[in-house]
């Protein structure tokens, strides 16, 4: 049996949010490779509470159209803003939605699957670095999370939540994601 020299915390300390990407098409097998590994993810009883939307293709011009209308009506004024914008979104060749179930009547569950499916999230990002992908998950903004037309454009049924929408490429080497300084951990740790 061969061993690698793999770290994950190594992993964890190259992790980056890569915004420019070449415009190239993922591949449905990385593609795919990145969905397995997001179902690894801890969740509370196995419930899976997690649905991935892959936009990409003609789909993604729709979702390139409604972001620029959401942004537009945003910024009204920020003409500038809104194209800055959406050039993440026009160059990135692949985009996925993240949903989280809702459990009527229970707070806490749902709760709990909000977090399992940011688990399986950050789990597809890890994933993305080893298959050569930039990653960045967007909460706001652009990726549309806490807008309704998100819902209707995915066809999301009732009792589903937007985690987040993922901008996946292959990362331009001409500019490469710089590591953000980090708080040591024993300023925001508490040894009881």
């Amino acid at each position: 049996m061969t061993t690698t020299s793999f770290s994950i915390l190594d992993a964890l300390k190259r992790r980056r949010a890569v915004r420019s990407v070449k415009p190239v098409e993922v591949e449905t097998h990385k593609i795919e490779a990145l969905l397995a590994a997001a179902t690894l993810a801890p969740n509370d009883r196995l419930r899976e509470p997690w649905h991935f939307y892959v936009i990409r293709g003609e789909a993604k011009q729709r979702y390139e159209t409604l972001a620029r209308e959401y942004l537009e009506e945003r910024f009204p004024t920020k003409p500038n803003l809104v194209q800055e914008s959406l050039k993440v979104l026009t160059a990135t060749p692949l985009v996925i939605v993240v949903t989280s179930d809702l459990i009527a009547g229970d707070a806490a569950s749902s709760k709990d699957n909000e977090y399992a499916t940011a688990c399986a999230i950050h789990s597809m990002w890890l994933a993305a670095e080893e298959l050569g992908l930039g990653f960045v998950w967007r909460t706001r903004g652009i990726g549309l999370v806490h807008d309704e037309r998100m819902h209707r454009f995915i066809g999301s049924p009732e009792g589903k939540q937007v985690v987040g929408t993922l901008f996946i490429g292959y990362p331009d080497d001409a500019a490469p994601a710089q590591a953000a300084a980090r708080t040591n951990y024993a300023e925001k740790t508490t040894w009881l």
